[in-house]
């Protein structure tokens, strides 16, 4: 079973960035950026949020669903 993940950071990121975080889809909603797409494993997850904090984004969210 596949896993979903939406990861929202304060801040807004152009689609142009969707590579660098691993081909997450990168949508803007007001003053929030939102990551989505399929969490790999626990690895994947915490790369990414590693880049967020490398960029100094404010973390608002990680939501998973099955």
């Amino acid at each position: 079973m596949k896993t979903a993940i939406e990861i929202k950071v304060k801040g807004n990121l152009d689609e142009s960035w969707s590579e660098w975080f691993e081909g997450m889809a990168i949508s803007n909603e007001g003053e929030f950026t939102i990551l989505s797409g399929e969490k790999k494993d626990d690895a994947f997850v915490y790369g990414i949020l590693n880049k967020i904090r490398d960029l100094n984004l404010e973390l608002i969210s990680v939501i998973t669903c099955d």
